[in-house]
């Protein structure tokens, strides 16, 4: 017997009526989205801008800049600083800045740009790849009215599965032979 639990419908309604907008208040004016559901859209798109690596590329980029101009702005005050010292005008006692850590940073930033840039060419690949082998859909039986033009023959799919399917068995194949060579060549040999 299934129970159903009034309380929490209840609870839920009573939460719905009070986040109605009252009459006359900010929120009654038609046309407006409530602040919730705005925020909501904001955290679904900054989501998807993180998993987007051309985005991420994109923000990394003057983060990169600033970092460059950093490594250039204290190799040169850490130059007129041994530079003075050579000369004896300065003692070596004033602190400067690290060049390392500064270089350091700078490097940081290229891995992940170029992080970047191979997932973003891996996605396109795939992209490409699956437009390639799978390049139109077969038209449903239940709508032949809308037959698209470029969509391929159910005889084709079928011709293009079949040529998929041996392809992965010759693939299988050739990985079972590679492991039947590798383990007879780590088995000892018989004594002649």
């Amino acid at each position: 017997m299934l129970k159903i639990k009034e309380p929490e419908v209840f609870t839920s309604s009573a939460k719905m009526a009070s986040q109605q907008p009252q009459p006359g208040g900010p929120m009654s004016q038609p046309g407006l989205q409530q602040p919730a559901s705005i925020q909501q859209q904001q955290q679904q798109l900054s989501q998807q801008q993180d998993f987007d690596p051309v985005h991420k590329f994109k923000m990394l980029i003057p983060q990169l800049k600033e970092s460059l101009q950093n490594v250039m702005k204290i190799a040169s005050l850490n130059l007129a600083h041994n530079t003075s010292i050579d000369n004896g005008i300065k003692s070596s006692d004033t602190s400067v800045q690290r060049f390392d850590k500064s270089l350091e940073e700078f490097y940081a930033l290229c891995d992940q740009l170029e992080l970047c840039l191979r997932l973003a060419y891996e996605c396109l690949s795939q992209s490409i790849d699956s437009a390639k082998h799978s390049p139109n859909l077969v038209p449903t039986a239940t709508k032949p009215d809308t037959v698209q033009t470029e969509s391929m023959s159910y005889a084709q799919y079928l011709c293009m599965i079949k040529s998929q399917i041996s392809c992965a068995k010759d693939i299988h194949n050739a990985l079972l032979e590679c492991s039947k060579k590798i383990a007879g060549k780590g088995q000892p040999q018989g004594i002649m």
